[in-house]
């Protein structure tokens, strides 16, 4: 069972008290551990810089961002504590730059809260949970009347009308285990997920998140492990491959719907992070499968097929053998309908065709920012200009 967050109260924090070199040495190793060094920022995480109204986080704010769970307590704790130092210091918060980062004259103090509080937690889950909140009601306030609650693009970019909304058969529940900081990047693919098939098919999960993982395995215990599979290519045993996967009778003769009302769908959990942050992630799903079913490998799956993602041409990738989350989506679908016939009435392959139509969307307004920002819009030549 995962632990449940602590109520961490930034302003009950004593900054004097802290040496401010031990904390960010402590930080770096927790980071370090949990969560490697990413690429650098891409040009699609920026927002503009500007005062941004530190209103309390709604029901209806939350979801809409892509979530089904309650807002999670220490994401309103983090937002409740920047209230209350505006307030001290009499002054307004301010994000901009890439992945909206807080700037302006709450930037220190707020630095100097975090790192003491950092400090004063015991264990290192409460400082996952911790840091995932953090990131999570920045990147929420920083984008909050710039961006798209549906499509994550800034709002002049929005492409939510060019996407046609798609079911997805309801044998399957896709589990999108998302990093925190992919949460709100305007190139993230995992989004497009549920903008297409809608949350009751698609349900975001991000990592740290206590009430998106409890949601998460809460299904799992309800589903039983027979009806999970993880899609990751895990080192330590041999993925199984598409076609490995077991339908029993209740999966066919089938007229869109369940036949037997105790039939769970089957859940796929797809690791939506950049492929460095994606091994913690998939190590915290392997200590908790530990945890309830006390076998030291979760079933994982891998793709055969290796289909580039049009992605590929402005999001880079460690080698071109490797996809992102919404391509792997699709390669599942569409191998599902290929390799197991009894499915085939239930058009995945069409399903697959959606999310393949949705990318090409997203690429297209994702190049239409870049081009009227004056950037470059191939691989190569944005390799080139770092190089200079």
């Amino acid at each position: 069972m995962l632990a449940a967050p602590a109520r961490l109260l930034l302003s009950r924090c004593c900054v004097s008290a802290l040496p401010a070199d031990k904390v960010r040495y402590s930080e770096r190793r927790l980071e370090a551990a949990h969560f490697p060094p990413m690429a650098a920022s891409s040009p699609e995480e920026e927002s503009p810089v500007g005062r941004m109204v530190a209103d309390p986080v709604s029901l209806c704010e939350w979801q809409a961002w892509g979530s089904s769970s309650t807002v999670p307590s220490l994401v309103v704790d983090v937002i409740d504590d920047l209230r209350d130092l505006e307030r001290d210091l009499d002054a307004h918060m301010n994000f901009g730059g890439h992945g909206g980062k807080l700037r302006g004259p709450l930037k220190i103090p707020e630095d100097k809260k975090r790192r003491t509080l950092f400090q004063s937690l015991t264990d290192s889950e409460q400082k996952i949970q911790y840091f995932a909140a953090r990131q999570i009601a920045h990147r929420m306030l920083g984008s909050r009347g710039y961006l798209c609650q549906r499509c994550w693009l800034a709002k002049e970019d929005c492409m939510c009308s060019r996407v046609v909304p798609c079911s997805l058969w309801n044998g399957i529940r896709f589990w999108l285990y998302m990093h925190p900081k992919d949460f709100l990047r305007q190139n993230n693919t995992g989004k497009l997920l549920w903008q297409l098939f809608g949350t009751q098919s698609v349900s975001l999960c991000i990592f740290g998140i206590h009430e998106h993982e409890e949601m998460m395995w809460d299904a799992f215990r309800s589903s039983g492990k027979e009806k999970i599979w993880f899609l990751y290519p895990s080192k330590s045993a041999a993925p199984k491959l598409v076609q490995d996967i077991f339908f029993n009778s209740s999966y066919s003769n089938l007229d869109g719907q369940m036949t037997d009302s105790k039939d769970q769908p089957l859940n796929f959990v797809l690791i939506d992070g950049t492929w460095s942050n994606s091994a913690a992630m998939y190590r915290r799903l392997k200590d908790q499968w530990m945890t309830l079913w006390e076998e030291e490998e979760p079933p994982s799956i891998s793709i055969a097929t290796s289909n580039v993602s049009v992605m590929h041409k402005l999001r880079p990738q460690p080698s071109w053998d490797r996809t992102c989350t919404a391509a792997a989506a699709a390669g599942l679908l569409s191998e599902l309908h290929h390799f197991h016939p009894e499915l085939c009435e239930h058009s995945l392959d069409k399903q697959a065709e959606a999310v393949e139509d949705t990318l090409e969307v997203l690429l297209d307004a994702l190049t239409k920012r870049r081009l009227r920002k004056g950037r470059s819009i191939t691989r190569k030549e944005r390799k080139m200009v770092s190089l200079r």
